[in-house]
């Protein structure tokens, strides 16, 4: 008997919804071909959700995501919610459902494919082969540390980490180093900050765990700057919550297109897949919108989340046989491309090479 794994679908705003359409295209062709099958409970979260219940995060969303064996989600925000308070603004209940789901890793892997090496601002040979994996806390730090405030003359966050907090995020950066070339790099701002030192600390004493694993440490103001004149040192980036913010946005540049880079935000029970970029109002509805990072998010899903690695394999491989034979979104029409597809059409290419895929 085939497996069936239920999974909470946030499509959201802006181009969400048609980019999570085409990842569901990818996942039933690929489960075709596998001993498993999905269901899928869509739910709401983000302007739409403001729109039709009056909160971005109604408590149903998470309520599925919890009874769920994964969440895939698009994208959320726009101009049209921005001049509301901040707590029914969407960002919040994005980071309230973080928060709630207690996901507190974020994985962005920041991938140079060879059929567009081009697309990248930085030289061919700076950027060929770059594969590497940024692991930010997600839930503590500077965003979420008490006290926090603002008057007349000063506003003012305050940045924490518990030792549970940082134990928690330095062993998933190891596990995940186990699966790859066994490097970690440490990002923090020690030389200034306690909270800082604090962290070094407690990534040293868990790092004794995994004795196969190098261990490096960097300033963040020099990985900033080691990210872009030779981002093939790194293996995992392993660092806390503002300075991965910075950090993963900088490294999806490598690529040339926010448009290809998946994410993951897991925790010890349940993650939450979805593509870095945002949801590109001004795009939305045109058919033209690049759905690759959502796929590759749904492929991380069958990864990380449900082992599926054979699967999550098919799609990586169909990726990349659909950028070798030049199909691209307008997007990357600059870049090689022999056929400029809509987003629709894009996601049925993958889709059946995903299926018909021989590993």
């Amino acid at each position: 008997m085939s497996k069936t794994y239920n999974i909470a679908l946030i499509k959201g705003d802006g181009i969400g919804p048609e980019i999570i359409d085409e990842a569901v295209k990818v996942l039933d062709a690929v489960s075709s071909s596998e001993d498993f099958d999905f269901t899928y409970d869509e739910v709401l979260m983000g302007g739409i959700a403001y729109d039709m219940t009056g909160d971005p995060l109604p408590d149903e969303t998470i309520k599925s995501a919890r009874s769920s064996d994964a969440v895939l989600f698009g994208a959320i925000g726009g101009e049209k919610w921005d001049n509301l308070p901040r707590e029914k603004r969407p960002e919040s209940g994005l980071l309230r459902f973080r928060k709630e789901l207690g996901v507190y890793s974020n994985l962005r892997p920041a991938i140079v494919y060879d059929e567009l090496i081009n697309a990248s601002s930085l030289k061919a040979e700076v950027v060929k082969g770059v594969d590497l994996m940024v692991v930010r806390e997600l839930i503590g730090g500077l965003y979420f540390g008490e006290p926090k405030g603002r008057d007349e003359n000063k506003g003012y966050n305050t940045m924490v980490y518990t030792k549970p907090e940082i134990e928690r995020i330095a062993h998933s950066a190891f596990e995940i180093a186990m699966q790859r070339d066994k490097r970690v790099c440490s990002v923090d701002k020690a030389n200034v900050l306690d909270v800082s030192q604090f962290w070094r600390e407690v990534v040293i004493e868990i790092s004794e765990q995994y004795p196969e694993v190098e261990l490096t440490h960097m300033y963040v103001d020099n990985c900033a700057m080691q990210l872009i004149r030779d981002p093939k040192q790194f293996d995992v980036i392993l660092t806390g919550n503002i300075f991965g913010d910075i950090l993963s946005d900088e490294a999806s540049m490598l690529s040339g297109s926010i448009g290809l880079l998946p994410s993951a935000s897991v925790g010890s029970k349940i993650g939450v897949y979805e593509p870095i970029h945002g949801s590109a109002p001004d795009i939305a509805g045109q058919g033209i919108a690049n759905p690759i990072a959502t796929i590759s998010s749904a492929a991380m899903m069958l990864r990380y989340a449900l082992n599926e690695n054979n699967a999550a394999d098919k799609i990586d491989a169909a990726i990349k046989k659909t950028l070798s034979e030049g199909y691209r979104t307008k997007d990357l029409a600059a870049y090689d491309a022999k056929e400029i597809c809509s987003t629709s059409e894009i996601g049925s290419i993958i889709a059946n090479y995903a299926a018909k895929c021989k590993l």
